[in-house]
């Protein structure tokens, strides 16, 4: 017996990966219906050989559904969410709308699956795709010693900001075509650097260690998400956490560098171990040992690498992280969560 879902926000990158994923992993659906803005209504997407057409968002849309995966920006999601749950279904939800409430649980499939067994408001939430990535990894090693402290910079492509970050690190790409003199001395011959639409500096040939917007302390959004996010999932609040990230010029796939102190005996040899039969994670040990985010693209599994012995203090290993940011880090898990949702019904 199949299932009624509905997806909001069918037509943005991470909702086709959505479809895509829906399809590969043969989820048992019934009924689809997804949903777009009005200038989306009507258009037609594929799926598994046919067509589902684009709805838009009104009273009694959610009519009947068993499950709604919600990727939409969070005033959206804010709205919409409680209504489709209000309808009866099980919302899965991408945005970061709901994910510190005490009453919503906040899941990475392999790492808290139980924490779905309560639902009071018929609500879960997904991690940010950076915490979904890092936390995927740290997890096994977290249950066995747990995790004293975490310094983590993160290296986020432009996908993690949707279809417009992807068209503006195009449209840089495309104007400084051949021009390598204004990459190697921008600041020399420009004297002031030229903002883009999306970011306050441009993204083509640069990193910018500014991701999110700027919060309490002078830490980012997207830094404070790591810190609540990462406590909530492993269900610490003594972790202390301190983060750096950076948008680079990469279209998929996020990556990390992690420094990890743990409360008990951990090691190189140790960690392999763990790692290597860790579900969602491939760890990377042999050759150079060094995973990048396209070796993670379009994949399942979180890519781990570099594992060394802090050389610094004891227990304390230096790892790195990469995975599609797009897949685990957003649409997988949701599917994952809503797979999970449906077979306790």
């Amino acid at each position: 017996m199949g299932s009624r879902v509905g997806i909001i926000g069918a037509t943005g990158l991470v909702g086709e990966e959505v479809l895509r994923l829906l399809a590969e992993r043969n989820f048992p659906i019934d009924e689809l219906r997804v949903y777009a803005s009005a200038r989306s209504e009507g258009r037609a997407l594929s799926f598994e050989g046919g067509e589902v057409l684009c709805e838009v968002l009104r009273d009694g849309c959610f009519d009947g559904l068993d499950v709604v995966i919600v990727d939409v920006d969070d005033p959206i999601a804010i709205e919409w969410a409680p209504v489709a749950a209000a309808a009866g279904a099980q919302v899965v939800d991408n945005s970061a709308a709901f994910r510190m409430y005490d009453d919503v649980p906040l899941v990475v499939a392999e790492v808290n699956p139980e924490d779905l067994n309560e639902l009071p408001l018929s609500i879960a939430s997904c991690p940010n795709c950076t915490t979904m990535v890092l936390v995927t990894a740290l997890a096994p090693l977290h249950r066995v010693a747990g995790i004293d402290r975490l310094v983590v910079s993160t290296y986020q492509s432009v996908s993690g900001a949707g279809q417009s970050g992807i068209y503006e690190l195009d449209a840089q790409w495309a104007e400084r075509a051949g021009d390598l003199t204004s990459l190697r001395r921008a600041a020399a011959i420009d004297g002031v650097i030229v903002p883009g639409k999306l970011w306050s500096k441009p993204i083509a040939g640069n990193v910018i260690p500014l991701a999110g917007s700027v919060k309490e302390a002078g830490y980012t959004s997207e830094e404070w998400k790591l810190v609540y996010e990462t406590r909530k999932i492993l269900h610490d609040d003594s972790i202390r956490v301190s983060a750096t990230c950076v948008r680079v010029p990469v279209y998929v796939g996020h990556a990390m560098t992690a420094n990890v102190s743990f409360h008990s005996e951990m090691d190189r040899a140790q960690a392999a171990e763990i790692l290597a039969s860790a579900p969602g994670v491939l760890l990377v040990d042999g050759g150079d040992g060094a995973p990048t985010p396209l070796d993670g693209a379009g994949i399942d599994p979180v890519l781990v690498g570099r594992l060394r012995d802090d050389q610094s203090q004891p227990n304390t290993l230096d790892l790195w992280v990469t995975g599609d940011n797009l897949r685990k880090g957003a649409a997988l898990n949701a599917v994952q969560m809503a797979e999970l949702l449906i077979a306790r019904r």
